[in-house]
């Protein structure tokens, strides 16, 4: 049965200073709990001026040197940060988490719900990748000493923090099954959302291939530059990151490096793409989704998320393995032309922003009434 009275929802979220797609989840939150304060580490405003009407709470670390640029220096500040925060007065601390955030303590009448975009990469899943590209630029050295010893002992503290929520929800079965190897813990399955009203098809398509990525050594954004430069292929990279040096020299002279860009030239830039490149195994990855709302097909690497948002024939295709070669063989066989926009457009239907805000809405407040009928 369903509590009468309104219960006080807090969301967490683990950092507030770039816009990816954890930070849309975390907007589609919002509107789903128009009410709930966000608890995060730290948060640059310039950057998401989409929550400056929300109330922002943030942690110690917000003052700290060069904590809202690089966050990153910071992983045991970090986790000192959200078991700092006071969530007494709440009855349900929801959690958009991919690090440390779902580490919060909250009391035994709070129902804690967290949705896990990932466990941790550099712990878990990609900790070998990290330990070779820390992407931490002249301090890469130093990284990949410390990080075994100091990884091990944050390993065991990221497994303890899975425990403290009462329910976890996976943004896909691939989340779900790390989910299940690494904390040891069932999670349901809710696909996160792409806000549609964002994205229209467009009649004056280019020649050109896009990407749209944070520029990081595991988007393996490499590939399509180099592929692209073997092919003498038109491309566009949307996105900032420590990669960004290394891929311009890589990169053929018929690639553009756009940088950082609003959402309205982002929604541009996908509707007058030939095709969209997805070289990532990603936990799931919303710009495939973004790209296909825009009427664009998508060219992925076939593991993880993508195989959860393109369909073979339709709305797109796959390359094998996660090498330029592979890539190439998938940028030969491709043909964009092909694709039907309107089967585009439909297929992303199902993973439409208010779909998502009232699922996850009725979710949450199922699961907090399961956990009031349990105490």
């Amino acid at each position: 049965m369903r509590t009468t009275d309104k219960p006080r929802v807090a969301l967490v979220h683990p950092w507030l200073t770039n816009q990816g797609g954890a930070e849309r989840v975390l907007t589609a939150f919002c509107r789903a709990f128009p009410d709930a304060p966000i608890h995060t580490s730290v948060y640059e405003p310039r950057v998401l001026p989409e929550f400056a009407d929300r109330d922002v709470r943030t942690s110690f670390l917000q003052s700290w040197p060069l904590a809202r640029r690089r966050h990153q220096l910071y992983p045991l500040l970090r986790r000192r940060a959200f078991e700092s925060f006071d969530l007494s007065g709440f009855d349900i601390v929801l959690t958009s988490d991919h690090c440390e955030a779902k580490g919060v303590l909250t009391g035994p009448e709070t129902t804690h719900v967290a949705y896990l975009h990932t466990p941790t990469r550099y712990y878990w899943s990609d900790y070998q990748r990290y330990l070779s590209e820390p992407g931490f630029g002249r301090m890469d050295p130093l990284v990949r000493t410390l990080m075994p010893p100091f990884a091990s002992s944050m390993r065991t503290w990221d497994y303890l923090a899975a425990q403290r929520p009462d329910h976890l929800i996976a943004n896909s079965r691939l989340v779900a099954q790390r989910t299940e190897k690494y904390y040891r813990r069932p999670a349901e399955v809710l696909h996160p959302p792409v806000d549609l009203s964002r994205f229209a098809p467009s009649s004056e398509r280019g020649e050109h291939f896009l990407v749209v990525s944070r520029l990081v050594p595991y988007k393996r954004v490499d590939l399509v530059v180099e592929a692209c430069r073997e092919l003498d292929l038109p491309l566009r990279v949307v996105g900032t990151g420590p990669e960004m040096p290394r891929l311009r020299e890589m990169a053929g002279p018929r690639t553009e490096f756009l940088g950082a860009l609003d959402d309205a030239a982002v929604a541009r830039e996908y509707a007058h793409a030939r095709a969209f490149l997805f070289p990532v195994h990603e936990d799931f990855g919303i710009t495939p989704l973004e790209a296909m709302a825009s009427g664009t097909p998508v060219l992925a690497y076939g593991r993880g998320g993508a195989l959860e948002t393109v369909v073979d024939g339709e709305t797109g295709a796959f390359f094998e393995e996660q090498t330029v070669a592979s890539l190439i063989k998938g940028l030969r066989a491709f043909q964009p032309e092909l694709y039907d926009t309107a089967v585009l457009r439909r297929h992303v239907q199902t993973f439409s922003e208010d779909a998502f805000v009232e699922r996850i809405r009725e979710r949450v407040l199922s699961l907090h009434d399961a956990t009031l009928a349990r105490r």
